[in-house]
């Protein structure tokens, strides 16, 4: 069973990568990047969305641990989780916008629907 793509990056600074782009998704509603960073953030951050549903001190220690603001964090659980409260999973989307200029990787729009 494969694991996680791993973005031609270290553990280290691909899970910082990865905490930063969830970050700026969930501040932001919707980011431009490639196509596999896109799938890997989508995972992460419906995780995210999921542990915030719950609503309780464990699932707060667990998304302050990994979304790197604490405006963010506040705003998952106040806004953005009470808005998925119905839903079980598929939080985001992902739109193909064709290949990026400079080296023709594929790029992708990743938003919250």
């Amino acid at each position: 069973m494969p694991g996680t793509r791993k973005l031609g990056r270290t553990s280290s600074h691909r899970m910082a990568m990865l905490r930063a782009m969830v970050t700026f998704l969930l501040e932001n509603g919707k980011i431009e990047t490639t196509v596999t960073r896109a799938k890997e953030v989508r995972a992460m951050a419906e995780k995210m969305i999921t542990t915030a549903k719950t609503n309780d001190l464990h699932s707060k220690r667990q998304v302050f641990s990994f979304v790197t603001k604490e405006d963010v964090a506040k705003k998952l659980f106040d806004e953005i989780a009470p808005k998925y409260a119905e839903t079980k999973g598929g939080y985001t989307r992902i739109v193909k916008i064709g290949p990026r200029r400079g080296d023709a990787a594929e790029m992708a729009i990743i938003e919250l629907v």
